[in-house]
């Protein structure tokens, strides 16, 4: 992948991630507190997998992203050690919200990972920002 087309990709998860993010609000208006944990999951994991489309760092999983993400954002301190944790915590609820029988989320799960999941996207944003490749 050349440099332009890293950028390009970037750009497309940034806007991804947007989408998933407003969605997870509309979601939230509704009551619909296990799909809400979904798009949150999913706006963080398409920020993330777009700054390390940039960096040229490649994986083929969900975990793969994660592990990268944490081994170049928060050990390096790019990132905050809390956001890094909200993305491992947004993973693992992901999954049990999507696939957990009998589980459900409430509101007093989701409402508080609002403001952190909009400041792990703009952590994202500026960091992308400091990229120059």
């Amino acid at each position: 992948m050349t440099s332009d087309d890293r950028n390009a990709y970037a750009k497309y998860r940034l806007e991804k991630a947007e989408e998933a993010y407003i969605s997870a609000e509309v979601l939230i208006l509704h009551q619909q507190w296990n799909a809400a944990i979904n798009r949150l999951y999913y706006s963080a994991y398409y920020a993330v997998s777009g700054i390390l489309a940039k960096m040229g760092i490649e994986t083929k999983t969900h975990a793969g992203i994660k592990t990268q993400f944490l081994l170049h954002y928060i050990k390096t301190g790019k990132v905050e050690m809390q956001l890094g944790k909200l993305y491992a915590d947004l993973f693992d609820w992901r999954q049990r919200g999507d696939y957990g029988d009998f589980f459900d989320f409430k509101e007093e799960d989701i409402l508080p990972l609002m403001a952190p999941t909009r400041a792990l996207l703009d952590a994202i944003l500026l960091e992308m920002d400091k990229l120059d490749l």
